[in-house]
């Protein structure tokens, strides 16, 4: 019986796989903020910006003037993109406690402000740039630190005097002062601070727990 030639079909069954795909970029992360003394009042964003490996290489923060918080949380979410796309990051994740513009973003909720509709359409366009883009919903106490960074940018616009950091020291402030009451929240399986403060390295805390509908008031 003579030899049937192999068709284009059986030959790619025994093809060598493709190896010139381009590995998955790996993401950063930005964690935005933005806040208004007033809303609409003086306004500024914070950002938070950290690489694939999870250290921090960015802060941003900036006194936007006289706003409303959703059009601060715009100029923050604007920031941290076009710090990325300055530095050539080619996949971005964005974690905001604003629920409104997260779901504006996804496309979830119209945008019918007139001055968001802008500030969404610009962000929107540059989100599309990035080869993987991905933005989330987190509850404000994850997102501390984007937080502070805003507060810092409103206090220096209005000339407070910036109080100290988080990462400041604070064991011998402890030493001096005693054991401090500070509230937190449990979801998740995590326990989360309701304050900013900085705990050295081995520091013994002690959790007391109330019913919910018995909790004290700060």
């Amino acid at each position: 019986m003579p030899r049937r030639p192999s068709t284009p079909r059986a030959k790619s069954l025994f093809a060598e796989p493709a190896h010139d795909a381009k590995p998955a970029a790996a993401a950063y992360l930005a964690n935005i903020d933005g806040g208004s003394r007033g809303n609409p009042g003086p306004a500024a964003y914070g950002v938070l910006v950290r690489d694939a490996r999870g250290e921090v290489v960015a802060k941003l923060k900036k006194h936007i003037g006289r706003s409303t918080n959703n059009v601060a949380e715009y100029y923050g979410l604007i920031a941290a993109m076009d710090y990325a796309q300055s530095h050539g990051v080619r996949a971005m994740r964005i974690e905001s406690d604003s629920e409104l513009l997260v779901k504006q973003m996804r496309g979830l909720y119209k945008v019918k402000s007139v001055d968001l509709q802008p500030l969404f359409e610009r962000a929107k366009k540059m989100s599309q740039a990035f080869e993987s883009f991905r933005i989330d919903h987190v509850y404000r106490e994850q997102n501390r630190e984007a937080d502070a960074l805003a507060n810092e940018a409103l206090d220096e616009a209005e000339g407070k005097p910036r109080p100290a950091g988080p990462s400041a020291p604070k064991s011998d402030s402890l030493e001096k002062t005693g054991p401090r009451r500070i509230q937190a929240r449990f979801r998740g399986g995590v326990l989360y601070l309701l304050e900013d403060v900085a705990l050295p390295d081995g520091t013994v805390v002690e959790v007391s727990i109330f019913p919910a509908a018995k909790r004290e008031s700060p």
